[in-house]
């Protein structure tokens, strides 16, 4: 099961989204996990690099619905660390390179953060 943590950032926009926005994305995830597994990221996704950045990727959970991640440094041998650091509308993407100490350090992804 890959491993996540989340910024502080992450942590405080998640807590701004209604329950269904929450609903919705914890569903994404659960498809992300998957493709994690397989290696391969289905279309429906969206996940491609934030431009001007290098390293964080954007994931589409709704239709305005984004979040932003990375790579982070490997918790458990063999299986990748993600570093969830925004969510939100398509505007998060004026600032994807959220700020702040690490919270959440080695928790499982499991389909929702």
């Amino acid at each position: 099961m890959p491993t996540y943590e989340a910024l502080p950032r992450f942590t405080t926009d998640l807590d701004r989204l209604t329950p269904e926005q929450r609903r919705k994305f914890r569903q994404t995830v659960a498809a992300f996990v998957e493709d994690l597994r397989t290696g391969t990221f289905r279309a429906g996704l969206r996940i491609k690099l934030v431009q001007r950045t290098r390293g964080i990727y954007e994931l589409t959970w709704a239709p305005d619905g984004r979040a932003t991640w990375s790579y982070g440094p490997v918790v458990v041998a063999g299986l990748p660390h993600i570093v969830w650091r925004r969510i939100g509308t398509h505007s998060i993407l004026d600032r994807p390179l959220a700020e702040g100490r690490l919270a959440g350090v080695g928790q499982q992804l499991v389909g929702s953060p």
